[in-house]
């Protein structure tokens, strides 16, 4: 996610969901997973594999009539679970093609309860049948564009607006989107459009995953799109998508393959099959790394281009395990932007920033205030983007252009399509260097104040 202007230095605003009470019952799953900033979201008792998302939308109306299907495999015996969900009204659950009986309860809560338990390691299927408005969340997921269309974006929620899941960053799943519009608007969502028709009044779309991919970078877009089609070098397509209004940013657009394979020799082989972006018509404050096709704001510039892209392999392949390891994703992408692409590919002394940067930030208390890792619920998209620079540039300072660029791509690899922590990142980068790393991590990460020197300029980078 990358934030218009200053945007980011805004702390954004989040309710503390309650403590997860101990489960008494063996044989239902917990209603959330425990993530200390929002401890109810995910589910317990199942691992998903795959989601299958049907849904019917008119744009004049805004109703939305949908069926999901979820393919799972129980990992404790189940005579209840949950999906998280927060969209329409639910008309028929079934587990295994039985009808089930179904409660909405909480802030995003579907219980469900099979006529016959689940026995754990054995797959198993739910639908869910759902139809009303689609609600207006401006930006928190399903979101009203200007046009008449829509779209969804939101991290870390958005997915809960349309369709039921298991809303956590520790169950990836493989996604397909079929989407039935009327004829005269288009389609976009993640990944490869296997289907595109028009049949009768109307349009008929099916786009597939084949990578696993988290609830928050799941998205679909209605509009009156225009496209760019591009190919790289080694022939993958690339499809973008222009909202009306937008057409000023095919020019940013065009640069994609030149964007992803500057990152490549950043981070090893992009990371998935399908690659692109969908410029929205709409007042978005951020433009947000949705898996192989960004969602961008009209203000959208290159480096939030780079930005989104960079994500690909920070955040999206490789993705948080809780939200408090958010620096793995904003730290990463925001030194891309910020340093790396200007450093090599506009011949700019990001040193000579480095040092300006800590000059004006020197004495300012707010600067340092918010802790890189763990930086606290509702604080999670703040320091990560103006002070994660910093931090990955001292750290380069450090260890050395060989040792760190070396360490970061084998890091990212050893992460693919699964996630990573912090404690992790810091382990891995100290087996890398003989310097004990301590006292470093812990002034750049933990502290909430400046780092001495010793840590600010390593490397002679003070200049």
């Amino acid at each position: 996610m990358r934030w218009s202007g200053w945007l980011c230095a805004v702390v954004v605003g989040a309710l503390v969901a309650a403590p997860v009470p101990a489960n008494a019952d063996p044989l239902v799953g917990a209603p959330g997973l425990g993530d200390p900033y929002y401890p109810l979201d995910g589910n317990g008792g199942y691992d998903v594999g795959h989601y299958e998302v049907s849904i019917d939308y008119d744009p004049p109306s805004n109703q939305l009539t949908a069926t999901t299907r979820v393919d799972a495999t129980a990992t404790q015996p189940l005579r209840m679970f949950n999906l998280d969900f927060d969209g329409p009204d639910v008309r028929m659950v079934s587990v295994n093609n039985l009808p089930a009986a179904f409660d909405r309860n909480g802030e995003h809560e579907l219980t469900v309860t099979p006529l016959l338990p689940l026995l754990p390691g054995l797959p198993f299927t739910v639908t869910v049948d759902y139809a009303g408005q689609a609600r207006n969340t401006e930006g928190g997921g399903w979101t009203y564009a200007p046009s008449g269309g829509a779209f969804v974006s939101g991290e870390p929620h958005s997915a809960t607006s349309w369709y039921p899941l298991n809303d956590t960053p520790l169950d990836k799943a493989t996604f397909t989107l079929h989407a039935s519009v009327p004829a005269e608007w288009e389609v976009v969502s993640n990944g490869v459009r296997t289907e595109n028709a028009v049949t009768g009044a109307k349009r008929n779309v099916t786009w597939e995953t084949h990578q696993p991919v988290l609830g928050y970078l799941t998205t679909v877009a209605i509009d009156h799109y225009s496209y760019l089609e591009q190919r790289r070098a080694n022939g993958a397509a690339l499809v973008s998508a222009f909202a009306p209004n937008t057409e000023r940013n095919r020019e940013t657009e065009q640069r994609l393959p030149e964007i992803i394979d500057f990152e490549e020799a950043l981070y090893g082989p992009y990371p998935f099959d399908a690659a692109g972006g969908i410029y929205v018509d709409a007042d978005l404050e951020f433009s947000l790394e949705t898996q192989t096709r960004p969602i961008y704001a009209p203000w959208t510039d290159l480096p939030t281009a780079v930005h989104e892209i960079a994500h690909q392999w920070w955040g999206d392949s490789v993705s948080v395990r809780r939200w408090s390891d958010i620096c793995l994703n904003e730290c990463f992408a925001s030194y891309t932007a910020d340093y790396l692409w200007p450093e090599r590919k506009e011949g700019k002394d990001v040193d000579a920033a480095y040092r300006e940067t800590i000059r004006k930030n020197r004495a300012e208390p707010k600067f340092w205030d918010i802790p890189l890792e763990n930086p606290g619920v509702g604080n999670e998209f703040t320091s990560v983007y103006y002070r994660g620079p910093l931090f990955l540039h001292a750290l380069r300072k450090q260890l050395g252009d060989d040792v760190f660029f070396t360490a970061i791509r084998e890091f990212n690899a050893a992460h693919a399509y699964g996630n990573a922590s912090m404690p992790e990142f810091r382990t891995f980068m100290q087996s890398k260097s003989p310097t004990d790393l301590t006292g470093f991590f812990d002034a750049w990460l933990n502290r909430t104040t400046i780092p001495s020197d010793e840590y600010l300029y390593p490397g002679g980078l003070r200049g």
